[in-house]
């Protein structure tokens, strides 16, 4: 894939199906900001670690299930976030 097929394919995905499972990205993106300085506030000025990145993965999906129709894989993949980030945290402990 060149760079203009990449530009055409990202044009069809921001501008096609995703938008309408989604919502527009504008909404999305102000939930997902609201989730993530509420997460980051929660842990009062900590490093960012591994496990918090796919916490807040999973509070990314969580926002777009908060804005957007009914997907299977945001369920899922939230899930699957949160697996890994318990599996992250656990070996720090």
């Amino acid at each position: 894939m060149n760079r203009d097929e990449a530009i055409q394919k990202a044009i069809e995905i921001i501008t096609g199906d995703r938008e309408q499972e989604y919502g527009e990205p504008e909404n999305s993106f102000e939930t997902i900001a609201e989730f993530w300085e509420t997460y980051l506030t929660a842990r009062e000025g900590a490093p960012i670690s591994d496990w918090d990145v796919a916490v807040m993965m999973a509070l990314l999906k969580i926002a777009r299930i908060a804005n957007g129709k009914f997907k299977e894989d945001s369920y899922v993949d939230a899930i699957g976030y949160l697996a890994i980030a318990a599996e992250l945290a656990s070996e720090e402990v």
